[in-house]
């Protein structure tokens, strides 16, 4: 399947080599074996040479894939929408979690500039320190009157009121894999085999993700996912919040469907110039890799942490309840060339065939007991 995928450049694939010694060397430290969270955790995120930390474009048409705030700036106006009720409920703070290219941050700043709401500060939370500058030069560019409201931070902070956002970050954290076969349950990890990574199956020595298989019932031969970094993300920001709520946008399930019988082979995912594919061991640091979200253990984790569970939809009911079709009001039909592309981005967002049905959006929170605009309608909760 790797075989038809656009040939990289020289450099990439030197980058992409070296890369790969870094992990095969890390293997060899581990006795000849690692989980995949670790792979997955070296790929993406190793300092200087994973997919996150290097400097390769990622996102929009010159990247690998196109996130919705890279496809039109009326998703980032409609989510301001709903950070504006979480503010006015909270406190006037925003922290977005792994920025990207900036963009939403731009699209959401506009909008509440334009609604008269800004936040008193935007922190950004951003791991990789490429992104972190591209994400600079873009508000620099764009807003510097609205630069001072910006800050940027390595770490969660110690507490927070607000409200949160995540936009396609779950998905991104490295995840085990997890396989049922002959009335045993092994833990998926890498091995290496000459100069080439190959899968190798273990007895799990990990007490929490023995605890998990143990509580997940499938049929026999079935491999899938178990992210312990994203219940520990939204432990440790329930943990954090004093007064607000964490928005999560993201493409993902609730358990029932996760785990469901005839998803055997689970939900890992790679992503390559706009080509999707399954071989997370294809060219390591030049392609993302992801596992879609089990948003029924989201909510768990937030209840178990002091959080509470807000609301729970699809993208497109989340975003048609935040009034995203608003937005048409502002150009007449008859100018073509504007409103056209407009209700044509709306389309991709909200569509059950594009994007609309795909993603998914939570929310969780702290003190606030009301619902939110964004979950009045389309309530997906009884499948979590």
């Amino acid at each position: 399947m790797t075989s038809s995928l656009p040939q990289p450049s020289a450099q990439a694939i030197a980058h992409s080599n070296q890369l790969s010694e870094a992990i095969q060397q890390d293997i060899a430290r581990q006795g000849g074996w690692i989980p995949f969270s670790r792979f997955m955790e070296l790929a993406l995120y190793a300092p200087a040479l994973g997919y996150y930390t290097a400097g390769a474009r990622k996102f929009g048409e010159a990247g690998d894939f196109i996130t919705a705030p890279e496809l039109s700036s009326l998703f980032g106006r409609a989510l301001a929408r709903q950070l504006i009720e979480i503010m006015q409920l909270s406190a006037p703070h925003i922290m977005e979690l792994g920025a990207g290219s900036g963009k939403l941050a731009l699209d959401i700043l506009l909008e509440l500039e334009r609604q008269n709401n800004l936040p008193e500060r935007y922190s950004i939370l951003e791991v990789s320190a490429d992104l972190r500058q591209r994400q600079q030069a873009l508000l620099h560019e764009k807003l510097p009157h609205l630069i001072s409201r910006v800050q940027w931070l390595d770490a969660l902070p110690e507490k927070f009121s607000g409200a949160v956002i995540g936009n396609e970050v779950l998905d991104a954290l490295p995840v085990h894999l997890v396989y049922w076969a002959t009335g045993q349950v092994f833990e998926r990890g890498v091995g290496v085999e000459g100069e080439r990574f190959i899968w190798h199956n273990r007895l799990p020595e990990n007490a929490d993700l023995i605890e998990f298989a143990q509580s997940i019932e499938v049929p026999d031969d079935y491999l899938s996912e178990v992210s312990f970094a994203a219940r520990g993300l939204v432990a440790s920001l329930c943990e954090r919040m004093d007064l607000g709520a964490m928005i999560f946008i993201d493409y993902g399930f609730g358990a029932r469907e996760y785990y469901h019988p005839q998803r055997s082979r689970g939900t890992l995912m790679c992503h390559y110039r706009h080509h999707a594919h399954d071989d997370p061991f294809y060219l390591p640091g030049l392609q993302d890799i992801t596992a879609h979200v089990d948003f029924t253990a989201i909510a768990e984790t937030a209840i178990d942490h002091g959080g509470h569970f807000l609301g729970y939809t699809s993208q497109a009911h989340f975003l048609f309840n935040n009034g995203i079709t608003d937005f048409l009001t502002d150009v007449s039909p008859e100018d073509v060339k504007a409103y056209a592309p407009l209700a044509a981005q709306i389309q991709k967002l909200t569509s059950p065939a594009e994007m609309g049905e795909l993603f998914k959006v939570i929310a969780l929170g702290k003190g606030l007991d009301q619902p939110l605009a964004g979950f009045l309608r389309g309530d997906l909760s009884r499948t979590l």
